[in-house]
């Protein structure tokens, strides 16, 4: 595998790339506050007239999640776009057209907006389930055997699920736990059948092309903190890529990163130590 190129500050790709895809957890915030220089980083790039994609692996809609950035400090305006998987989800639900199913939603701090607007009937039975979307993980208040407990009815009745966050480590205020990835996991063990949506899977990256105005794709580069999502799914989408060395990876060495290397496939073009420039 070629070494990536070692960068000390992410405007060394401004001269390189002109449209950015941009993760927001671990990149640009830790979910409480922005890491120093991110939220000038994104300004600058973007009032250059560089295209930024904001892409990310929330289960909200693109709207709830730019109002937590201006919430956490960044300028309104200061990225060219927005895109959740959660939003993909929306847009595909909406446009089947299939009003009256009962959806088991499983998010945080009881947030129905992964599904507000749409005719589906909420229930909190995974027996009573004809649909399971999977947006968000409270495993800093739940552990597994809680989702086990709760999604075992619908998995073992064939029962389709959206997962809407493939991240398999979230970030909490007490550390690394897991994500609705690993939720989504567990459903398919337990029997059930998972459709993903999100990085590192095409359909989103498809979409942010075409968001940005389906630019050469030798001008693109993706920036985020996982291996596992951001670098493989950039890889496999013919993007160049760039790891930031905070979120997932703020605790790990060397050596770690080489085992996620070959574990996933993929290297990243450029390491960073950080989004600022």
């Amino acid at each position: 595998m070629t070494a990536p190129i070692a960068l000390s500050g992410a405007g060394a790709l401004a001269d390189r790339f002109d449209v950015f895809f941009i993760d927001q957890f671990g990149v640009l915030h830790d979910g409480t506050a922005p890491y120093p220089g991110a939220a000038e980083m994104l300004a600058r790039l973007t009032a250059s007239g560089k295209t930024t994609v904001l892409l990310s692996n929330s289960g909200k809609r693109s709207a709830p999640n730019e109002a937590r950035l201006v919430k956490l400090g960044f300028k309104p305006g200061s990225w060219s776009h927005f895109l959740s998987s959660g939003e993909i989800a929306w847009r595909q639900l909406a446009e089947a057209g299939q009003s009256g199913l009962r959806c088991l939603l499983v998010a945080r701090d009881g947030d129905t907006s992964a599904v507000d607007g749409l005719p589906l009937e909420l229930v909190d039975d995974g027996a009573q389930a004809d649909v399971v979307l999977l947006s968000a993980s409270e495993s800093d208040r739940y552990d597994l055997a809680h989702y086990e407990t709760l999604l075992g009815p619908a998995a073992q009745r064939g029962v389709p699920c959206l997962c809407t966050n493939p991240d398999k480590i979230m970030l909490t205020p007490a550390g690394p736990s897991f994500g609705a990835g690993r939720i989504a996991e567990l459903y398919a063990e337990l029997g059930g059948p998972v459709t993903w949506i999100g990085k590192p899977f095409p359909e989103i990256y498809a979409a942010a092309l075409e968001l940005a105005g389906n630019p050469d794709p030798a001008r693109v580069v993706c920036v985020g903190d996982s291996i596992e999502h951001d670098i493989a799914g950039g890889a496999e989408a013919g993007l160049a890529t760039a790891l930031v060395e905070t979120g997932i990876l703020a605790a790990s060495d060397e050596d770690e990163r080489q085992q996620f290397y070959r574990r996933y496939g993929a290297v990243p073009g450029f390491t960073l130590p950080g989004f600022y420039w």
